[in-house]
């Protein structure tokens, strides 16, 4: 088999798991592996507007039934669950900017003012990202999708399942959480969520749209 045949093999057995086996467990060494393909992620000016929560407490998996009513599968069997949080309010005027720009990367003061104009334009000029709150977490969730999609790659590399879970109430998903002492509203937004297991079903076929259909070749 072809390196090409064994990616779109990896591919072709990724779906999204209805249900998993209570019974097989997903290592601690592939998670980190699969937590660390999100790290790793690309993301918009390099900025990593996330933070994830693995979920391993049974009491609050089960509170989750209440308002995550997408997750009530996963819930069911799945070795873990991960909220992806997204960062609110990144702006070139933010701290959470000039933090991943000026402690992180240690750029210059130079380069710093010249990458923050860029990306203040960037927002201001060609996205309209600084109408609102929600623009901006929205943008923030877009970056956030990226890193989920390679979970979801390097889980199914791995032979392990996955499910992206959207059927959430968000208002009711995040009030929990700040109760909890775990999410602070003003900096975190809950954007998706993410199971990882094994399944414990037969895989339905995977039905996509030809190429000819999606693919437009400009020349």
């Amino acid at each position: 088999m072809t390196k090409n045949e064994e990616i779109l093999e990896v591919f072709n057995k990724r779906y999204a798991c209805k249900k998993f086996s209570k019974e097989k467990r997903v290592s601690d060494e592939d998670l980190k592996t699969i937590i660390e393909s999100a790290r790793l992620s690309p993301s918009s000016f390099g900025l990593e507007p996330w933070k994830f929560l693995l979920l391993r407490n049974e009491k609050m998996r089960e509170d989750f039934r209440e308002f995550a009513w997408g997750a009530l599968n996963s819930l069911n069997g799945a070795t873990e669950i991960v909220m992806i949080l997204a960062k609110k309010g990144v702006t070139g005027d933010s701290e959470y900017f000039k933090d991943n720009w000026k402690n992180l990367k240690k750029v210059s003061d130079e380069m710093f003012e010249a990458v923050k104009d860029k990306f203040t334009k960037f927002q201001e000029i060609h996205l309209n990202l600084l109408e609102n709150e929600r623009t901006l977490f929205d943008w923030a969730s877009k970056q956030t999708y990226i890193a989920l999609g390679n979970m979801m790659t390097v889980a199914a590399y791995l032979g392990i399942d996955s499910c992206a879970i959207e059927g959430f109430n968000k208002e009711q998903l995040e009030k929990y959480l700040s109760d909890m002492g775990l999410l602070d509203l003003d900096e975190y937004g809950v954007s998706v969520m993410v199971s990882f297991g094994y399944r414990d079903e037969e895989q339905p076929k995977k039905i996509r749209q030809p190429l000819t259909e999606v693919l437009e070749i400009i020349e």
